[in-house]
């Protein structure tokens, strides 16, 4: 069974900064791209940030950003733990969504979501 479990997520002020966490467990994913995904209040969820397979990539992470979190957001894995973060700088109220952990590009896998709101 396939579980992604987010943490990390909670109030901050604009500017601020927080890091996401996603753990996995029943797969192992150094073999999978993993991606942050998030989805504001009546608006669809959308790709934050990906990371390629580090097997597929002959153990080369490589990194995709949507347009507007280029330079403020870092995603990266951590395969001995498990776990993907994606760690969030420069904060604005804009990025106050519930973010979300997705295992794989055919066949996926999503964790629960964390809260991240951003109020002044």
């Amino acid at each position: 069974q396939v579980q992604l479990v987010e943490s990390g997520g909670g109030l901050v002020q604009p500017g601020g900064s927080l890091r996401l966490s996603c753990a996995a467990s029943g797969r192992d994913i150094s073999f999978f791209a993993m991606g942050w995904y998030r989805q504001a209040p009546g608006k669809q969820r959308e790709l934050v940030a990906g990371i390629s397979s580090h097997v597929s990539t002959s153990y080369l992470d490589s990194t995709n950003y949507a347009d507007s979190v280029k330079g403020r957001y870092t995603i990266s894995r951590d395969n001995a733990k498990n776990t993907v973060y994606l760690q969030m700088s420069s904060l604005k109220p804009e990025n106050t969504a519930v973010y979300y952990c997705r295992l794989g590009l055919v066949d996926t896998y999503w964790g629960q979501g964390t809260q991240v709101t951003v109020y002044s």
